[in-house]
Parts: C-alpha cells; structure tokens; sequence
C-alpha cells in the first residue's frame, strides 16, 4: 500500500486532480467529506460543536449551517483551532478505518486541505501538493464559487502559505492554467504513484 497525502491552497484545483486520481483507480479518502460525516445531525460530533459554539450555527432542520460557522471560525485563530480540536480526531479515526479496508496494493489518497497547517506530512509515504498562485486562487474563487474577495482572502489567509505547503511536498501539481494542462500531469502523477506502489 502507498499512502498519498494529497493537498492544496483552497482554490488550487485538488479536488479536481482527487477525483482524477479515483477515476484512475486510487482508493480515496476526502478528509473534507469524512469531516461533514461526523457531524452530521445525530452525531456526537455534531453534539459537541453546538455545546462549543451555541445552537446559532445549526439550520432550522437540526443539520449544520457550515457558512454560519464559516464566518465564526475564519475570522478568529482560536475559535478556529477549537473546532479542529473537536472535528480532527473523528476524522482521524474514520480515515484509519478506511485506510485498513483497502487492499494491500492499493494507491490510498489521503484528500487533505489541512496537511500542512496540521503537521501531517509525515503520515504519509509521499506529499502531492497542488499548486497554483494566490492569485489564481482568489480569481477562481471569487469567479467560479462566488465569494467575496474578503471572504476568499479570509479564507486562503487561514491556511498554510503556498511556501509552506511546497517545503512539505513529494511531488507537485502545477494547476495554475487551464483544466486541459491538468489531466495530462495527473496521468503522469498516476503512474509514478502506481509504479511506487509496485515497489513497496
């Protein structure tokens, strides 16, 4: 098994190079989808974040307003690092779960936006990192998400800087063009993660 710890600059395109890497065959293992998982109505997760920020953060329907928590956590470090405190160890015991039922040559991609800031780098036998300009970021976001240009740099201020994220990386994905340059380095990515896994 080779475990991939997959990460980007939010905007940079990981997603998109993620369910590349699952078309080709990589188990996938979306850290952000797991983390909606676990605090989903029901859960104690979800339990102990109300208890953390009040019973303003949820909808009418008892689930999860995450812009109504957005807008609490990623303007102040500290209510920030509280939420990470109560959401990352779910995560953590969920991936591992997932991680045990691949197989033993299996290519395990760990979609993680957090790698960096959480100091997970070495969890992993190699660090993909998607990589793209800040501006190029804040163009895509505010373009093709509809976000603010403050809530974008809100946003892309409360993670890791692009010089972080690349002191940490194995390999990088340069998605700072236009989608059609992406899947051809992908392809690439897949076979030297495929041939890695061959390797032991």
């Amino acid at each position: 098994m080779l475990k991939v710890g997959l990460t980007g600059g939010i905007g940079a395109g990981k997603s998109e190079v993620s369910r590349l890497l699952a078309q080709y065959g990589a188990v996938l293992i979306d850290a952000d989808r797991i983390a909606r998982e676990v605090v989903e109505p029901g859960t104690p997760g979800l339990t102990a974040v109300v208890e953390a920020f009040g019973p303003g953060i949820l909808r009418t329907d008892g689930s999860l307003d995450r812009s109504a928590l957005g807008s609490i956590v990623f303007a102040d470090p500290e209510r920030l690092a509280t939420l990470n405190a109560l959401v990352h160890p779910l995560v953590g015991a969920r991936s591992a779960e997932l991680e045990r039922a691949a197989g033993a040559g299996a290519v395990v991609v760990h979609d993680v936006p957090l790698l960096t800031e959480n100091g997970l780098a070495p969890l992993y036998d190699l660090v993909v990192v998607v990589d793209a300009a800040p501006a190029t970021q804040l163009d895509r976001l505010v373009r093709l998400r509809g976000m603010t240009e403050s809530d974008a740099r809100a946003r892309m201020a409360a993670q890791a800087t692009r010089e972080e994220r690349l002191a940490v990386a194995g390999l990088v994905v340069d998605n700072d063009g236009p989608l059609e340059d992406l899947e051809p380095q992908v392809r690439a990515l897949w076979s030297e993660l495929t041939a890695r896994a061959a390797t032991g």
